[in-house]
């Protein structure tokens, strides 16, 4: 019975071990049959080595160097508008005048019993020197003569707070305040602000900071001028980083002797770091990035059967992934700091169809811009 049972076993491992193998031969002659990837057409650029000025770009907010939101400190009756929206004014020149009449009433009558206290001190002076008064008589008028100058000065500064003036030099907006029109503490009545110079505020990382130095030129455009370029210098750094965003501000500063640029503007501005140095550049379409780094497909000659599409009589082209590391991006170009030599030629676009040996046809046709300050087209 038992020997009976091993021969059963062993035929059945038998014919499992033959259906195995052909299997096996089957799908390999399935493989065999299966036709060949063909060749995949992509576009190519040969790398070069440009010269690359180290820059660092960045998206800026204007901001005067004195601005300020005028409004009243004290409540009163506007009495009269001595200016005109729009208009330059110079520093302590008056702009609005509240009704003063019961301050400047107040303030006339502090002013006479100070003088009256005045007058009584120096005679009181005149009689000590003659023994006619003691020294604390003397004393008390001096105490006295000082309490009514301060009362005197209290009411000029409540009579000047009904004169709005102009605190520094600049230009002034656009108001809507008439006389007759009553004025409540801290309502706004014009904006003032000083156009030049002008400063640009930016932010960038903590990394960045060694890059930087005061007095670089720093150029700026903004979209209202976008065929002007205005060249500053970096004028400050802001002494601490933001604890939230690693971020240091960076405020830099442009002649502005035209007014054309305005607080509140967006603009971009360009800080250069430094001499140029030569790069190899690539188009940014040509990299893709992962997580476990940059790849270029670099593409190479090799003997074997010329693809379909073509020309005879030329070695095939294959691809093969590189690693590389990036630097600085300028417009459409990125540096390649390392993994690729002057003379080779990089996948520029089709990389998704491509694996390491796959053969590719060349067809620069239409190829991606490679280019430092790119500009949108309109068709």
């Amino acid at each position: 019975m038992t020997k009976r049972m091993l021969i059963m076993l062993g035929c059945i491992l038998v014919l499992i071990a033959g259906l195995a193998f052909g299997f096996y031969l089957h799908i390999q002659k399935l493989i065999a049959s299966a036709p060949k990837p063909g060749a995949q057409t992509v576009t190519s650029l040969t790398v070069k080595s440009l010269e690359w000025k180290p820059q660092i770009s960045a998206i800026a907010n204007l901001a005067p160097v004195k601005g300020v939101d005028l409004s009243s400190e004290v409540s009163g009756l506007v009495k009269d508008v001595m200016f005109k929206s729009g208009q330059v004014v110079k520093a302590g020149e008056p702009l609005i005048q509240l009704n003063a009449e019961s301050e400047a009433a107040q303030y006339n009558a502090a002013q006479a019993s100070a003088d009256l206290a005045e007058v009584v001190y120096l005679r009181d002076k005149a009689q000590l020197a003659a023994q006619a008064i003691s020294q604390a008589q003397l004393d008390f008028d001096l105490a006295d003569l000082k309490v009514k100058r301060a009362q005197a000065a209290l009411q000029k500064a409540a009579l000047d707070k009904k004169t709005i003036k102009a605190p520094f030099a600049g230009k002034l907006g656009i108001t809507a305040i008439v006389a007759g029109q009553y004025l409540n503490p801290g309502d706004k009545v014009v904006t003032l602000q000083t156009l030049n110079p002008i400063y640009a505020d930016f932010f960038q990382p903590q990394q960045k900071i060694s890059q930087l130095k005061i007095g670089q030129t720093v150029e700026l455009n903004v979209d209202a001028y976008p065929d002007q370029k205005i060249i500053g210098h970096l004028s400050t750094l802001n002494p601490k980083v933001d604890s939230n965003s690693r971020n240091i501000q960076i405020q830099a500063t442009f002649n502005n002797p035209k007014n054309e640029l305005l607080p509140g503007m967006y603009a971009k501005v360009v800080v250069n770091l430094g001499q140029a140095q030569k790069y190899l550049t690539l188009p940014q379409t040509a990299i893709t990035f992962n997580p476990y780094g940059s790849t270029v497909f670099v593409i190479e000659e090799q003997e074997g059967k010329t693809p379909e599409g073509a020309p005879d009589g030329k070695k095939q082209k294959v691809a093969k992934q590189v690693f590389v590391t990036t630097g600085e991006t300028r417009g459409d170009q990125v540096a390649i700091v390392k993994g690729l030599k002057e003379g080779q030629e990089v996948v520029t676009t089709g990389q998704l169809k491509l694996k390491n040996g796959t053969p590719v046809v060349i067809d620069n046709t239409i190829t991606p811009d490679n280019n430092p300050s790119p500009k949108p087209q309109e068709h």
